[in-house]
């Protein structure tokens, strides 16, 4: 009798929906996957052995370039580790500032998702809405630090600056005529929490438009419905955090059960999934977003009742002002021996962990007293996601492994650090 033997395909990582550098050999019997192997390591930068060699304010914007679509997020964590090893306390604005930008920057990444999930299954409208709406986000972004995407906003101790009191303006172009530009400013005329209200105000209708094209629609229900099923058990056995495990069911979300920051004072909820498949986790994705938005409403109202400060008055941590920089000597040796030397950590080591939106995102940090870090470890959600892609698409078809790889929400830059 004749062998049957299966056969191996290469997906990615030229493939369009490998997203990044992901290369899977999939053993096949006809269309049916019989084993999927990740190769990971194209992009490998090894950002935890490079943070052994700076200070620790000079790794800050490492952390930004890991998950390269939740940029503030990883900072926050690393931010975190820091404080807790040294034990400073941030100002209760720079507290709500971070929770606002987190739950910005968790809009960006779903929205990401939401577009490329959609553009590999086939969906092409949700991907140009979705990069509509980051282009608005990506300008908050760039209002409060300088840049688009890599912020380095964060720092141990607070923030690096407060909220601007301006928006930047669209400018008459060749491109642009008067009434163009006029229309493009409507919503610019305030300050930057003015611009981040208006959105929340326009926000809950673009997610009824994503709705309005997926959540019922024929062809979406029949890529993601039943594909990639993880019970709640094997959910946890697996470590998935995030919208991985509350997908499949279990009500787990740092911000609610570990609160850091000012999470304990903000109102939102957790939503849960059923069926642990696809489908599943798209809706919780979709109320994930809704629910960070109400979040952001809240920190505009708190932001715009109470200044104050938005950096830790603790220069052996923190840069004076500039104004005391150029007029004191006594500021202007903290801030160069800041600059220069770095801040000198106690020794010991610590974990913070946030509700990153890819789950939970941690860094566990070791200090021996140095200006460097003796080690720094990260804990990447993404990486054991990945690691269950195996399990997720045995018995499923070739064109499902897309689905999968999209419902789990990999970026690169964080599994291959």
């Amino acid at each position: 009798m004749a062998e049957i033997r299966n056969y191996t395909l290469n997906f990615g990582p030229q493939h369009p929906a490998a997203h990044g550098v992901l290369r899977l050999v999939l053993e096949l019997d006809g269309e049916v996957i019989q084993r999927a192997d990740p190769h990971i390591g194209l992009l490998h930068r090894a950002t935890e052995k490079l943070a052994e060699n700076k200070t620790w304010i000079q790794s800050l914007p490492y952390m930004d370039r890991l998950d390269y679509v939740s940029m503030m997020c990883n900072e926050h964590a690393y931010c975190m580790a820091i404080e807790r090893l040294i034990g400073v306390d941030v100002p209760v604005r720079a507290q709500y500032i971070r929770v606002m930008f987190d739950e910005i920057t968790r809009l960006l990444n779903h929205l990401l998702w939401l577009g490329a999930h959609a553009i590999d299954i086939g969906a092409m409208t949700v991907f140009l809405y979705a990069f509509r709406e980051r282009e608005d986000l990506m300008d908050v972004y760039e209002a409060v630090s300088g840049a688009r995407m890599h912020a380095a906003y964060y720092r141990p101790g607070g923030v690096y600056r407060d909220l601007p009191d301006s928006m930047p303006q669209y400018e008459r172009s060749p491109y642009r005529n008067e009434a163009k530009v006029k229309r493009l400013n409507e919503n610019r005329q305030g300050s930057l929490l003015d611009f981040i209200e208006d959105f929340t105000n326009r926000f809950p209708k673009y997610i009824d438009d994503y709705e309005t094209l997926l959540t019922d629609n024929r062809i979406w229900k029949q890529r993601t419905v039943g594909i990639g099923i993880v019970t709640p058990e094997r959910a946890k056995a697996l470590g998935f955090t995030g919208p991985m495990l509350r997908g499949s069911g279990v009500e787990w979300d740092l911000r609610k059960k570990q609160p850091y920051e000012v999470y304990d004072k903000v109102d939102f909820d957790i939503p849960v999934g059923v069926n642990g498949d696809c489908y599943d986790r798209y809706l919780v994705r979709i109320e994930e977003m809704r629910q960070s938005n109400r979040i952001i409403r809240q920190c505009v109202d708190w932001l715009r009742a109470n200044p104050g400060p938005v950096i830790s008055a603790n220069h052996k941590v923190a840069p004076p002002s500039r104004v005391d920089m150029k007029s004191n000597m006594e500021e202007l040796i903290h801030h160069f021996k800041l600059f220069t030397e770095g801040m000198h950590v106690p020794p010991g080591e610590a974990y913070a962990a946030i509700e990153h939106p890819k789950g939970e995102f941690g860094i566990y940090a070791v200090s021996d007293g140095a200006n460097k870090p003796y080690r720094v470890k990260i804990r990447a959600p993404g990486y054991p996601h990945l690691a269950a892609l195996n399990e997720m698409s045995q018995g499923h078809m070739l064109a499902d492994v897309v689905a999968i790889i999209g419902t789990q929400d990999i970026v690169f830059g964080e599994i291959d650090r």
